[in-house]
């Protein structure tokens, strides 16, 4: 049998866990420049808080309903992400499970023996009382059947306690002909309209199929793995964490439009600061760096359009890990892909052909100083991670950062921040 933990509105879980006074107040989270709703809760959503919307359009119904409304808070986010994740290893050890995202993971229980509901509900109720976060669970044979049950699990918190068990056959094929075909875990739209087209409209549908049907005419492998999982046959199996990424972006809004060239490369070179400290903390040394910036859209009142992003790259004659060696292509590429009279509301960096920086090999031809400057940096690392805020940091970075993405609703980081840890009155 498979789990999946699956975190409710975890965005707005993470603020209620440092403001019990909103639980049951409708709380909703902002993406990125405040731009965006990408986390509600039950009460907002029956209010008619739209999600993936933007913010603009449902003020009018936030206001007027007194709805708390928060900022992204990414250091909160991902240390309390950490608190459940590690909690779900304490309880079933690291092999058996699978972090999926910041608020998923998944759960090997073949060795649980006996009644996987109360195993189920053991499990949420720890989660909570441990790290504070609501959490719903599903149960069954494989992967997307346990997602499937995680959903029904949600969708009525109340009856189900947040568990959804599917053990027997009865169980399963009574929630397949509930679930839409749309609704199941790895059915992307397109896929599911394809369905559609075929009359199968619902999970039970497509598991009355034939194997041979479905190689057929729908994707070969990818379809009938889907099959197989309906079935109770495991056939996407449980991973291992991905410890090291082989490519690290950065990117961001502006706060408001940038137009100078100036602004552009001081966001640059901070986000390229920002990737390769994720370099150095993985051990990896980048051997590409590709830069873009995204213009608004010409003659558009709104301003959530945007213009084709433009983009360039650099192979970098040796793989390196320095920050300076890293800024110094990025401000070059900057000059060559900035257009004169044009707004930008958003850059980034990525960084990819990521080899161990161990392998790095040495110039015959240069001075051994590379040493010197891992000492350097190893030493800017430390001092901006305890100290925080970029203590230490390149000029180029810039000093008053104008172009910063908003933030007008953003909590202290309650966990991650000495200055502003949660005080008890």
């Amino acid at each position: 049998m498979k789990a999946i933990v699956d975190c409710n509105s975890f965005y707005c879980s993470c603020e209620r866990v440092f403001k019990p006074h909103l639980e049951e107040r409708p709380v909703v989270v902002l993406s990125n420049n405040d731009g965006c709703i990408i986390s509600r809760t039950d009460e907002a959503k029956r209010l008619g808080v739209g999600m993936a919307g933007p913010y603009f359009k449902a003020r009018e119904i936030i206001e007027s309903n007194n709805v708390a409304v928060f900022s992204s808070n990414y250091n909160l986010y991902g240390d309390m992400s950490r608190r459940v994740m590690d909690t779900l290893k304490y309880l079933l050890g690291e092999d058996h499970v699978e972090v999926y995202s910041v608020d998923e993971a998944f759960l090997s229980l073949d060795e649980f023996n006996g009644d996987f509901h109360h195993s189920a509900m053991t499990i949420r109720k720890t989660v909570e009382q441990w790290t504070g976060i609501a959490v719903s669970v599903g149960v069954a044979p494989t992967k997307t059947l346990a997602k499937l049950a995680n959903n029904m699990a949600k969708k009525d918190k109340q009856s189900t306690q947040c568990v959804t068990v599917l053990d027997t056959k009865e169980k399963i094929a009574e929630a397949l002909k509930k679930t839409k075909v749309k609704e199941l875990w790895g059915v992307g739209f397109q896929f599911a309209s394809k369905l559609n087209s075929f009359g199968i409209t619902t999970a039970w549908d497509l598991y009355n199929l034939s194997e041979q049907w479905v190689r057929r005419y729908l994707g070969g492998v990818t379809g009938v793995r889907l099959l197989k999982e309906l079935h109770g046959e495991e056939s996407i199996l449980m991973d291992k964490e991905l410890v090291n990424k082989k490519m690290i972006t950065t990117t961001r809004m502006f706060g408001s439009p940038v137009t100078e060239l100036n602004d552009i490369k001081e966001a640059l070179a901070t986000y390229t600061a920002r990737a390769a400290e994720k370099l150095r903390r993985q051990h990896s040394a980048a051997s590409v760096i590709n830069v873009f910036i995204v213009p608004r859209e010409e003659n558009k009142t709104n301003t959530f359009s945007h213009g084709p992003m433009i983009s360039t790259h650099t192979i970098l004659p040796n793989p390196t890990v320095l920050t300076h060696e890293l800024i110094k292509p990025a401000m070059k590429m900057a000059e060559r892909i900035f257009q004169p009279g044009k707004s930008y509301k958003k850059a980034g960096v990525i960084l990819s052909g990521l080899v161990p920086d161990t392998s790095i090999q040495a110039n015959l031809f240069e001075a051994p100083s590379k040493s010197i400057g891992r000492f350097l940096m190893e030493m800017m690392d430390n001092i901006n991670f305890s100290m925080r805020n970029d203590v230490v940091k390149f000029a180029s970075t810039g000093i008053k950062r104008n172009w910063k993405m908003r933030q007008e609703f953003h909590s202290p980081r309650y966990t991650t921040r000495w200055e502003e840890l949660y005080k008890v009155k």
